[in-house]
């Protein structure tokens, strides 16, 4: 009878020994993966806090530019800012951060937003951007009196969205119908397969990202009507308008929805284009009308040697891509 009580302790025992043993080789693996990650991740030789070029960008550029930073400089980051209409934003570990560089995110990795980040690059006051958009007809006139060019090229693709109240029965619109809304033809949801009720048409202000890609990407040349009492000024604004508004449309980049913003589809839906929804597959496979670019921009001037113009090339390069993607954005 002891040595049954034995025999059975022991097939215990033996069962604990190899759950132990699982447990830890699970361990060793999930270590060993997060070790390959950050060995795989390849950077730019010597770049540190001394060098780190002046970068500055848009505000849906933002999170690329720090995440980039901390990969380069070897710093953890993290998420922060809960709400439904309230911006998340990405920061560093700041208790990482030495003693004399507490203010490097402060200085050398600015969003200016996209308007203010072109004139700092043209003005000498930032090294490299990152924007959704390339220069607006007023920044090159700035740019050409004081005989700068920039060099700008696309690093990544984003969807550029509209979105209604969810209470509006219209789930896709035509590019013409788009164009006609804002140039004032179409006034009416009942005109486009909705309710009858005037159309709240709302738009971003001159030289904002999403204003002047809408303008190059969707209106084509077409001259939008002026709805000045309904421009909004910061991006995240958008939404709280389209959750009050009923009759609401407005347009912005699909990433900074879901990323940023981080408002889902069930309360701020966005709608298809000519029946296309916008989503990573239909960027992808460029099925999707509206597809925005992310151009890193620099001047024409930059000394290839400094490591501003190192970080130019490595944002273009496949050393970039899994940090793009990480920002929820589809590498060019």
């Amino acid at each position: 009878m002891i040595n049954v009580v034995f025999k059975h302790l022991n097939i215990l025992d033996m069962r604990r020994l190899d759950l132990i043993a699982v447990l830890t080789l699970l361990t060793i693996i999930i270590c060993t993966s997060c070790n390959k990650e950050e060995e795989n991740f390849i950077g730019i030789k010597n770049i540190s806090f001394e060098n780190y070029p002046k970068v500055d960008g848009s505000t849906s550029s933002s999170v690329l530019n720090v995440m980039v930073a901390c990969k380069l400089l070897g710093l953890h980051y993290a998420w922060m800012g809960p709400g439904v209409v309230t911006e998340w934003t990405l920061h560093p570990e700041y208790e990482e951060l030495p003693e004399q560089y507490k203010d490097f995110f402060g200085q050398r990795v600015k969003s200016s937003k996209t308007h203010g980040a072109f004139m700092n690059l043209i003005d000498g006051e930032a090294d490299i951007i990152l924007t959704h958009r390339t220069i607006s007809p007023d920044e090159k006139a700035h740019a050409d009196s004081v005989g700068i060019t920039l060099i700008e090229t696309p690093i990544a693709l984003d969807a550029f969205v509209f979105v209604v109240n969810k209470s509006n029965p219209v789930k896709s619109l035509t590019v013409n119908q788009i164009q006609k809304i804002y140039t004032g033809e179409i006034t009416n949801w009942l005109q486009v397969g909705g309710k009858n009720a005037s159309i709240k048409v709302f738009t971003r202000p001159r030289n904002s990202g999403s204003e002047e890609v809408f303008r190059a990407l969707v209106m084509d040349g077409l001259e939008p009507a002026d709805f000045p009492a309904s421009s909004i000024g910061g991006m995240a604004q958008v939404f709280g308008e389209i959750l009050y508004n009923e009759a609401a449309i407005c347009y912005t980049f699909n990433n900074y929805k879901n990323l940023q913003a981080r408002v889902p589809d069930s309360e701020v839906p966005k709608i298809a284009i000519n029946g296309i929804f916008p989503d990573e597959k239909t960027v992808k496979n460029g099925t999707f009308p509206f597809i925005s670019k992310v151009h890193v921009a620099i001047r024409s001037d930059l000394d290839h040697d400094s490591m501003a113009y190192k970080l130019y090339e490595w944002l273009q390069s496949e050393d970039a891509k899994s940090t793009i993607t990480e920002c929820g954005f589809l590498p060019k």
